[in-house]
């Protein structure tokens, strides 16, 4: 089966629908601070790299289809690329979430720093956090299963079938509910060192009203909190980049 110009064109937009949806969303190549331009040129680079291989997938669709079946097409692709790039996303949205409530225990959520993935500001601990485990991705290497996962995603999800909403609803909940266990697990001990020192702070100033607690405690939390994410950093974004990286090669 052979198709024309036309044909080939519209098969290449055909992949860049469900690729560049994915890499609009995909966590770290979404990142704000990269240029549009850039993205659009690693999307477009990307389908052109994963279209000879999916040839076969994509020429018996788009020959002899109605101008209907191809926007049909287009729009269950775009959908199925933010889908994948977004569920890959909410790792990284249960990392900021909890990362900020642990940094606000620490006493230092009113000291904000420059957004690194997001538009809107974020405490500077937590900046950090999503600065070194969006980093992570690319010393690892995990952007490659990120693409080699896009690749996969045509023989798990074919283009021809539909996504149905309890399917996506069902996937969503699943992914929600692992990404959240991990980022309370591997954020627990800030957590918990806060919950302890502010606790021991405030049986202090019960039991001693007329010393200005408050002055004392200050100072001294911030630079527990910070001494405690100096020891503990290296085994917190090892366990996020491990789970992460397993939930990219099994999901």
């Amino acid at each position: 089966m052979s198709v024309g110009l036309d044909g080939l064109a519209a098969g290449l937009f055909l992949l860049f629908c469900r690729i560049g949806a994915c890499v609009m969303t995909m966590p770290g190549f979404s990142n704000a601070r990269i240029p549009m331009r850039a993205r659009l040129y690693i999307a477009i680079g990307v389908t052109l790299a994963l279209a000879p291989s999916l040839e076969n997938t994509v020429k018996p669709l788009i020959a002899g289809a109605s101008a209907a079946a191809l926007a049909f097409l287009l729009i269950g692709e775009l959908l199925v690329g933010v889908l994948i790039g977004s569920l890959a996303r909410l790792f990284f949205f249960a990392l900021e979430t909890l990362a900020t409530a642990a940094v606000m225990t620490m006493g230092l959520g009113n000291i904000l720093g420059a957004p690194i993935d997001e538009a809107e500001p974020l405490p500077a601990m937590s900046s950090l956090v999503m600065l070194g485990a969006t980093t992570l991705i690319f010393v690892l290497d995990q952007h490659w299963e990120i693409i080699r996962g896009v690749f996969l995603s045509y023989t798990a999800i074919p283009i021809r079938e539909s996504l149905s909403v309890q399917s996506m609803l069902s996937e969503y909940m699943k992914v929600l509910a692992e990404a959240f266990f991990l980022a309370m697990r591997i954020s627990s001990p800030f957590l918990l060192f806060g919950l302890i020192v502010n606790l021991a702070f405030g049986f202090l100033n019960r039991m001693t009203p007329q010393i200005p607690v408050y002055f004392v405690s200050t100072p001294l939390l911030v630079a527990l909190g910070v001494y405690w994410f100096y020891i503990v950093a290296d085994d917190f974004f090892a366990a996020f980049s491990s789970e992460f990286g397993s939930w990219l090669l099994s999901g």
